[in-house]
């Protein structure tokens, strides 16, 4: 496990397995940045992790990452490099609804919000030994239709979007791993886990597994020596998986640029 200190932002940090992944950086040393939109989460989870660690490095950053020029600003406001960038952020609202800027949720926050993390932050991450983003995904992954990703001619329902959303979570591991490992910084997406989490209920389903376990194999990629230098890669139960929406190198930069036109 790597010991020195570092620095780690999450998103979706306040959450079951968004806390417990910070949580888990910050038990090895790092100084994490929790990003989320809700202040008053934010500062509870930064007094708990504290409390739990005994690791003062810990800070919060109020950023609604469903819009751009809020991950923008704060990439502004970044005076420190980043060794380690968790995407983990996701929300599935049942009703159909956009942000100010007439992006469908799911799609702003799931998908863009990833895709605009990294792209905004890996300038932070270059030049540095071992800088790693691990973008939370999920096995409950497929069914994206590339001509309507934010339901304006398909009927919206919740379940679809966070499938369809999870699925681009791990195309855009692949785009984003081919360009940049030049610049030695590796991309992978992982399943967390199946934890009783707001996330979860609002599919109808609980969890089987505790946050920590849910945490597992994001810490396994941020963290284990068997991990580093590994890139473009989908895991599942601290193992890599296979994935079939990867293998496809045409839609996988269809999708790149369906985004970077999107923002």
């Amino acid at each position: 496990m790597l010991q020195q200190q570092k620095n780690a932002i999450v998103t979706g940090a306040y959450g079951a397995i968004g806390m417990a992944i910070a949580e888990g950086l910050a038990a090895k040393g790092f100084h994490v940045t929790l990003v989320g939109r809700d202040k008053s989460r934010l500062e509870t989870a930064c007094t708990t992790i504290i409390r739990r660690t005994s690791n003062p490095g810990i800070s919060f950053e109020t950023v609604d990452l469903g819009r751009q020029a809020e991950i923008l600003e704060f990439s502004r406001r970044r005076d420190r490099p980043v060794h380690l960038l968790v995407n983990n952020a996701a929300t599935a609202p049942k009703r159909r609804t956009e942000t100010p800027e007439g992006i469908e949720v799911q799609w702003a926050t799931n998908v863009l919000g990833y895709f605009w993390m990294i792209k905004y932050f890996h300038p932070f991450m270059e030049g540095l030994d071992d800088a790693r983003i691990v973008n939370v995904a999920s096995y409950w992954a497929g069914g994206m239709d590339p001509g309507d990703t934010e339901f304006h001619s398909r009927p919206y329902d919740n379940d679809t979007a966070y499938r369809q959303a999870k699925q681009a979570d791990r195309m855009l591991s692949v785009a984003y791993a081919g360009r940049l490992k030049s610049k030695g910084i590796t991309v992978n997406a992982c399943h967390p886990g199946d934890v009783n989490s707001k996330l979860s209920n609002a599919f109808g389903f609980g969890g089987s597994e505790s946050p920590e376990q849910g945490a597992a194999t994001p810490l396994f990629l941020s963290l284990s020596e068997e991990a580093r230098g590994i890139t473009g890669k989908y895991y599942e139960h601290l193992r890599p998986a296979a994935c079939p929406f990867s293998r496809d190198h045409q839609a996988v930069e269809t999708l790149f640029d369906l985004c970077e036109k999107r923002g």
